[in-house]
């Protein structure tokens, strides 16, 4: 086994931490097809991936979690370990839904501390027998890392609850940050030491590695790999709290699926993506994404199910039979209700106890017959809250059975102990309703595991007779996961211990045929939708969602957590200066459309107005006789043509193209179908009504068009605006001359027949009349209303008004997807490219024009 040591932490935190594992780099095992060597190329390349995958390749997935689903004991002689599988983890039981020829790898930590000394034959041990790869955290970084960012930030602001002060919940710690990216690495630095990029799937799972998926996907671009969230994900309002909070969501869009229990769950995730990243979500055909660069992430909705097999095994147990007598015998005369919870704050169980006692109170005629079991596993974290919710939960089971209870009688069982499987299943059978009170958790079983402890197994001589009718009754929190799955159940609000009350009587009143009918359709959904269904569809959505990463081409860009992959159609790719200036030269006859803000001037720009090397670059390209220059902009025509006037030769197309002018001396045409505005005066009032309710909006009145921004207004709110407006709109103006668009931020009205598109096609149709037909079209931009000018050219190169061996160079400005074939990062990159056109042009029309202006 491979050995890494952790890098400096605090470079690690800031987000600036280095490429992993500075190894040398192996080929990949079978070339398939001609590669590009620069992806082979450490300098230039951060995949190990090839363009291909493998063609000798057997399907392998490396399961990712805090914990390995392996127990270790040390031995009686204390000279070494024993291993065994922990039938009871969720990621074992996963293996049921994978193909029978898939290996699992799984990789994780022990739950038992492992001297340095021991650990390298410890890892041996368990890749061999159990293929497994632990992790060993170091002392300095596993308490921060696990107790600390896991349990004391990230558990909390999950289940809503925020550190209002340093005594409740804790201050958010820098260090504890440092601490969890540095658990992160070391996992994923495991991760590589066993991983086959190309033909493994990498299954992520839960909070404890949120930022896993960015040191992977920045050393293997086309990894194939999924997250599994089991968690609850807070709304918005919540996680945007969180200091980190962009690290994370960024971190887990490097994901390719990323699951959750609950469309709530998903759709506050999507909201904090759109809220903090201004990513929207689409949703085509059953199936939800983001894009994210170019790449399509997936969001996964689909509750985790029982593993039934397993319930079944237990169940047919004589032990469990043994029990379940006694039991019997122990309640004989009773009604049980049971709750199974972990020792937690947000578990709910002191609600659960008050809305019993007020149930005693209420209904009378339970006193001595309703009894509460309590079974409570062992806490996972620990604290003050924890402590102080312990005593509660103490001080209310004395008081209930001091005032309820009588010789014979308790009607709080209050079970504060580990139980096994087998006696957690005997409490099952033999009780009439479970109840789950949870104020917050992300998914819950414990209902799924009764109702499959109730049907009892079929064909058992063990089960109960086959022929007494199967019966259950539920009462669950309404703020667990796995709510939305049963309704059959009587949900609850928790909080309301009146309501709870009723609830609990309801349930134990309830009519065996209604108890039956229940049953059996919650029996049902829980049979078909178990723990294989649920790993089965989570990996079917993973192999759809991954269909296409050896097609594309993929890089890696920026430092840190803001590190993300870039994927492209094979045929996008950064215009050569060079290469354009070769065929610049050879061109009788050339167009050049150029875009403003954004492809020469930068957005983030305060002053718009164009530079002197602008201005200077553009009169030298005009002065070409053999050019056509055109700035193609959405600014209006007034401010064009006071920028430009230095510019004589200069066309200018304002307002997307409703207006055009062939060169600083000739007069503004308008290209649109008419110049009746009166539509403007329905328009206007219907954008004035949605922008005096939408704060943060406001109209910009152009001479063609009106144009509602709702870039400063909350992103939901203006979003749900926008589509109503635009329904609205096109309702209003049905009957006008007019298109209603909807952008980025915008609702555009404007005449029809006016886009960046038909501009271009009127200069090359033009063009081509005066017996010039381009050679050579040069067209950039930056934005949408850009993209019509580019399909526009392959419009015209099939109708002839370009010719057929035209140099085309469609460019778009940034590395986006677009249906341009060529794209430069930034402004900056287009500058020096029009130098270099400007540079080749002929030097006498230059000097001419030079002295002209003179």
């Amino acid at each position: 086994m491979l050995s890494r040591s952790y890098t400096n932490l605090l470079d690690l935190a800031s987000g600036n931490f280095p490429a992993m594992g500075r190894e040398r780099r192996r080929l990949p095992r079978v070339m398939t097809v001609p590669g590009l060597i620069s992806e082979l190329d450490d300098d230039q390349a951060n995949s190990v991936s090839s363009d291909v995958p493998s063609s000798i390749s057997q399907d392998r997935i490396i399961i990712v979690a805090n914990q390995l689903p392996v127990k270790a004991k040390r031995r009686p002689d204390n000279k070494g370990w024993s291993f065994s599988w922990d039938e009871d983890s969720l990621l074992l039981q996963l293996k049921d839904g994978l193909p029978d020829d898939m290996e699992v790898i799984y990789v994780g930590c022990l739950k038992v501390d492992v001297d340095v000394n021991e650990q390298d034959d410890v890892s041996q041990i368990l890749l061999e027998r159990f293929k497994s790869v632990p992790a060993f955290l170091p002392p300095d970084i596993l308490p921060k890392f696990y107790h600390g960012f896991c349990k004391q930030h990230l558990w909390p602001l999950f289940h809503y609850m925020l550190p209002f002060s340093a005594d409740h919940g804790g201050r958010f710690d820098r260090s504890l940050w440092e601490a969890y990216v540095a658990a992160n690495k070391l996992f994923s630095q495991k991760v590589i030491e066993v991983i086959n990029p190309e033909d493994d799937f990498v299954w992520i799972h839960d909070y404890h590695l949120m930022v896993l998926p960015t040191f992977l996907r920045r050393r293997f671009n086309r990894l194939r790999m999924g997250f599994f969230l089991h968690s609850p994900f807070p709304s918005s309002e919540i996680y945007r709290t969180l200091p980190v909070r962009e690290e994370i969501l960024k971190a887990l869009l490097n994901s390719d699926l990323i699951g959750f229990h609950t469309f709530d769950y998903a759709r506050h995730f999507l909201s904090c993506c759109s809220r903090m990243l201004g990513l929207e979500y689409q949703s085509k055909r059953g199936y939800i994404g983001l894009e994210y660069f170019g790449r399509m992430v997936g969001i996964k909705i689909m509750p985790v199910g029982v593993h039934m097999g397993q319930i079944e095994s237990v169940l047919s147990h004589a032990d469990k039979e043994w029990r379940v007598g006694e039991l019997k015998q122990q309640f004989e005369g009773k009604t049980v209700l049971l709750g199974v919870d972990d020792m937690d704050i947000f578990k709910g169980i002191n609600l659960k106890l008050l809305a019993m006692e007020h149930m005693l109170k209420l209904h009378p005629k339970w006193q001595g017959k309703a009894v509460l079991v309590q079974i409570a596993n062992p806490a996972r974290g620990r604290g003050r809250d924890l402590d102080e919710i312990q005593a509660e939960i103490q001080a209310s089971c004395k008081r209930i059975n001091d005032q309820f209870g009588k010789p014979g009688y308790e009607p709080i069982v209050f079970i504060d102990k580990p139980v096994s499987i087998s006696e957690r299943m005997a409490y099952y059978t033999i009780a009439e309703c479970v109840v789950v009170t949870a104020v917050r958790d992300g998914m819950n079983l414990t209902p799924y595991e009764y109702i499959a402890c109730r049907q009892g197994v079929s064909g058992s001589e063990s089960s109960s007779d086959p022929n007494v009718p199967k019966k259950s009754m539920l009462v669950v929190s309404e703020f667990i996961g796995c709510s939305p799955s049963l309704s059959g159940a009587i949900r609850i609000n928790p909080w309301n211990v009146e309501s709870t009350s009723e609830a609990l009587n309801e349930a134990i009143s309830t009519s065996e045929a209604e108890k039956q009918m229940r049953h059996e359709k919650h029996y049902r959904y829980i049979s078909t939708h178990d723990v294989a269904y649920w790993s089965r569809s989570f990996l079917q959505d993973m192999e759809r969602t991954c269909r296409d990463h050896f097609r594309r081409r993929c890089w890696g860009i920026g430092l840190g957590f803001g590190f993300r992959v870039v994927a492209l159609d094979p045929n996008f790719r950064k215009l050569s200066i060079d290469t354009i200036v070769s065929a610049y030269e050879k061109a009788k006859h050339r167009a050049i459309l150029l875009d403003y803000d954004g492809t020469v001037m930068p957005q983030t720009s305060i002053d718009k107005t164009p530079s002197e090397q602008v201005i200077s670059m553009l009169n030298t390209l005009c002065a070409d006789e053999n050019n056509s220059a055109f700035i193609v902009s959405g600014r209006g025509r007034e401010s064009l043509g006071k920028w430009f006037s230095p510019c004589r030769k200069l066309g200018i197309a304002a307002e997307h193209g409703y207006f055009l002018r062939w060169a600083g001396n000739e007069e503004w045409e308008m290209c649109g179908q008419g110049s009746d505005f009166g539509w403007t005066q329905m328009a206007e009032p219907v954008m004035k009504l949605y922008t005096e309710s939408t704060d943060g909006s406001y109209i910009e009145t152009k001479e063609s068009a009106l144009v509602w921004h709702h870039q400063d207004a909350d992103p939901g709110f203006g979003s749900s605006q926008a589509k109503e407006m635009l329904d609205h709109l096109e309702s209003v103006l049905a009957n006008e001359p007019v298109a209603v668009k909807r952008g980025q931020f915008i609702v555009e009205v404007k005449p029809q027949g006016v886009s960046k598109g038909l501009v271009a096609e009127k200069i090359f149709t033009s063009m081509a009349e005066s017996g010039k037909r381009a050679d050579f079209v040069l067209c950039i931009g930056d934005d949408r209303s850009d993209e019509d000018m580019f399909e526009i050219i392959g419009n015209a190169l099939n109708r002839g008004i370009l010719s057929s061996n035209t140099a085309v160079f469609a460019c778009t400005v940034g590395q986006k997807p677009s249906k341009a074939k060529y794209y430069l990062d930034d402004t900056t990159e287009v500058i020096t490219m029009l130098e270099a056109l400007a540079e080749a042009s002929d030097p006498s029309q230059s000097n001419e024009d030079g002295a002209n202006n003179l």
